[in-house]
């Protein structure tokens, strides 16, 4: 692929996603969601955000990639998650444990 593609493709992702946000404003304007749905909107980030860790702690190009340094890393964010650690502590944990066991090992 390209360079040029590459790009075509990161602005029109751009282009899309300014537009499926600005669609809920410009098509409920001032109404309000039933509770319900608000509850199902709020958590729509999270559950992205947990789909997207699965895909790089265990996704390869089409295939399942299960190794132990991966799999600790994620344990270790696991943990100091559980333990209150700040977002980018986790991240940093996560990526120290995985880079000492792919030394290791």
């Amino acid at each position: 692929m390209s360079s040029t593609t590459v790009w075509i493709v990161v602005g029109v992702v751009g282009v899309v996603t300014i537009c499926c946000k600005g669609a809920g404003p410009v098509l409920l304007g001032r109404r309000t969601l039933p509770p319900r749905a608000l509850g199902v909107v709020s958590l729509v980030a999270p559950v992205m955000l947990a789909a997207l860790v699965v895909v790089q702690a265990v996704g390869g190009d089409h295939e399942l990639v299960v190794d132990g340094p991966r799999l600790a890393g994620l344990g270790a964010a696991a943990l100091a998650l559980v333990r209150g650690a700040s977002l980018l502590l986790v991240m940093v944990v996560a990526a120290v444990v995985a880079a000492v066991l792919r030394l290791a090992f």
